[in-house]
């Protein structure tokens, strides 16, 4: 028996990896290669694919995988984060483009109807393609990536009362205000669904289901969660997209999300290459190539529109100048839902013959040009930031107030208050070291100033922010930022403005440790192998290894790793950085312990530098420094070493100071 819809499978994943290997090779995002493989293979191609109508099924369930991927990796805390995201950049955003669009497109000649109907199309952005993308740069949890997802998450939303108009603008009739109150009864009802899902039910049912060891009956949960809040939503009025995002949030509070991602995100990835392939079906590339010109202007009148209106809401949010401009190039597209919206405008006389082809048209043009704008958008920022704008704007107009910042010297500045900026944070103030934090998200700044942190806020990005953190008189600065970019530029930055400070940048993938220490960072901490120390040293202490010998291993390995990460960068000709000129050496605090062999005993007697190779530079003894101390003076408990040695020597000295002494017969 023959199946057509298995053969246009072979045909799109055949035709789709040779075209995506080229793309490969030119450096072209694979999103456009799935595009080209769909006009390729579609009714207005080379007409290989029959089951139209059945690929687009499938691309649906790629929408709905994608979004609820993003909703495991998401949760409602950080939802509450973003709510003015949401809110207000959405609600801008979105009235905003439909105002602009539908008075350009009854300047046009278009009837009322079709103008508030173009308006509804334009004004949606494409949230498969922006958070794949992003998701790919590692960006989501960046300042304008929270903010791309607030917008697009409205923009699900709004769809729904879109779709509900549009048969009244056809001059349909029917009892909207009716239609509105159930669809609201209904949306109220899911949402508390949800809520009472993720307390109570959903953790409870997968504790139940992990304790059976199923991995069948796991995976068969999750995706039945999936769908079926989708279809629940669905049913209720809503989109699929908003139910699997939903569905996603639900896991997301659970302990198990992680395995629930690790189990879905092969399959969203199948699927949704349907969705980006079903998008190129749709276009009519005969035409395109009739009106090339034509199409192209429109396309970029589309861009340059959106980009301008985003841009446009997110400086009214009170964000940095930076943010607003990669927000508003990376929104600038059509967006997925405009097409399941389209269809209901074909179906009621609102989009006819050449109209709907032309949408086509420079719609997927705009969404093919997406991956090129996101992935230019940071230069072109960096770019219009060297223009003499007003502090002001680069800065953002921020709903934070403003507190001075008190004089500091030596000080710490911790840029970024994520999970690691606040274990900084903790450390220094234990420590007693004085610290300043920058962070560009206002309400993080608002709530710890509240506390009592040294918060301020700013976009460190900005030579003006990092003065106003008296940059030049700091000693160590930590950058823990999720931006790759945005890390890159505070570098270039802060290295520029003080060549002295010991700067110690935190990045997530071993490939971006070259490009900062070409920019001056002094130590790059990547997470990746800093995991995969965390990993061994359990492996190890599950085989009952000594502790004091897994210790000497770590400093070895970290000692060893890290030079080779710096060799990564050029050789530095500075003979007043000593890692770099004594690579097999470092400098490091060790605290003497009640107890300790140490204890009682001068430099004379322990002989430190013969026997172990290790130098004490000075002794913090309560509040005092005693720099270059007495071969004759014994340490004493609680005193604090500075020494100078080679890391495996250093670690079998810190085993000394901390061991009790034993008790001999």
């Amino acid at each position: 028996m023959e199946i057509p819809l298995l053969n246009d499978i072979v045909i799109i994943f055949g035709l789709a990896i040779a075209v995506l290997f080229i793309c490969h090779r030119l450096r072209i995002p694979s999103v456009v290669g799935f595009l080209l493989t769909g006009i390729l293979v579609g009714p207005y191609g080379f007409a290989l694919v029959q089951a139209v109508h059945e690929v687009e099924i499938l691309a649906e369930i790629g929408i709905v995988l994608l979004l609820f991927t993003i909703g495991i990796e998401f949760s409602f805390e950080r939802l509450l984060q973003i709510k003015k995201s949401v809110l207000l950049g959405g609600l801008l955003q979105v009235s905003l483009t439909f105002l602009a669009t539908m008075y350009i497109a009854q300047r046009l000649g278009q009837s009322s109807g079709k103008a508030i109907f173009i308006g509804f199309l334009v004004a949606l952005s494409s949230t498969a393609i922006v958070l794949k993308l992003i998701q790919e740069r590692a960006e989501v949890d960046t300042p304008h990536g929270r903010t791309m997802l607030g917008i697009l998450i409205f923009q699900d939303i709004i769809i729904v009362p879109m779709i509900l108009i549009t048969p009244l603008l056809a001059g349909a009739t029917g009892n909207l205000g009716e239609t509105a109150l159930i669809l609201l009864a209904k949306g109220i009802g899911i949402i508390l669904l949800v809520m009472i899902s993720t307390k109570w039910i959903v953790p409870h049912v997968l504790y139940q289901i992990a304790k059976t060891r199923n991995q069948e009956i796991f995976l068969i949960s999750i995706v039945l969660i999936c769908f079926g809040v989708a279809w629940l939503t669905y049913k209720a009025g809503l989109s699929l997209a908003l139910g699997a995002f939903l569905a996603g949030l639900i896991i997301s509070e659970s302990e198990y999300s992680h395995q629930a991602l690790g189990n879905i995100l092969p399959f969203r990835d199948v699927f949704t290459s349907f969705f980006f392939v079903s998008i190129g079906m749709l276009l009519d590339i005969g035409f395109l190539f009739r009106q090339p010109g034509t199409i192209t202007l429109i396309a970029l009148g589309v861009l340059a529109l959106k980009t301008a209106v985003a841009f446009f809401a997110v400086i009214l949010l009170g964000l940095p100048l930076r943010t607003a401009i990669l927000v508003g190039l990376g929104l600038s597209q059509v967006g997925e839902f405009s097409f399941i919206l389209s269809r209901s405008g074909v179906e009621h006389g609102l989009l006819t013959g050449n109209t709907y082809q032309t949408f086509l048209a420079f719609s997927i043009l705009t969404m093919a040009a997406t991956p090129f704008i996101i992935a230019l958008a940071p230069r072109i920022a960096n770019a219009v930031l060297w223009l003499p704008l007003p502090k002001k704007l680069k800065a953002g107009f921020h709903p934070v107030p403003k507190k001075k910042i008190e004089s500091k010297k030596d000080h710490l500045i911790i840029i970024g208050f994520g999970v690691n900026g606040r274990n900084v944070a903790r450390a220094a103030r234990l420590s007693g070291i004085p610290y300043v934090i920058v962070e560009v998200n206002p309400e993080t700044v608002k709530n710890e100033q509240a506390k009592g942190e040294p918060i301020y806020y700013g976009d460190s990005t900005q030579e003006v922010v990092l003065q106003h953190a008296n940059i030049k008189e700091a000693r160590v600065v930590v950058i823990a930022i999720n931006d790759p970019t945005s890390t890159r530029r505070i570098v270039e930055t802060i290295r520029r403005l003080n060549p002295k400070v010991h700067l110690i940048v935190r990045s997530r993938y071993l490939k971006e440790m070259k490009p900062l220490y070409e920019l001056g960072a002094d130590e790059v901490i990547p997470e990746e192998f800093e995991t995969s120390v965390e990993i061994f040293t359990r492996v190890l202490t599950k085989y009952l290894i000594p502790k004091d010998e897994i210790e000497t291993l770590i400093a070895e390995i970290r000692s060893d790793g890290y030079e080779m990460f710096r060799s990564l960068a050029k050789e530095s000709s500075s003979l007043s950085d000593l890692h770099l000129q004594l690579s097999d050496v470092e400098v490091s605090t060790l605290r003497i312990a009640e107890g300790s062999p140490l204890a009682g005993k001068s430099l004379a007697e322990i002989e430190l530098r013969k026997k172990y190779d290790v130098t004490v530079l000075a002794i913090r003894r309560n509040s005092q420094i005693l720099s270059n101390p007495d071969v004759n003076m014994p340490f004493s408990a609680n005193d604090v070493l500075f020494v100078l040695g080679p890391p495996e020597k250093i670690a079998e000295v810190a085993c000394l100071a901390q061991r009790k002494t034993e008790v001999t017969k």
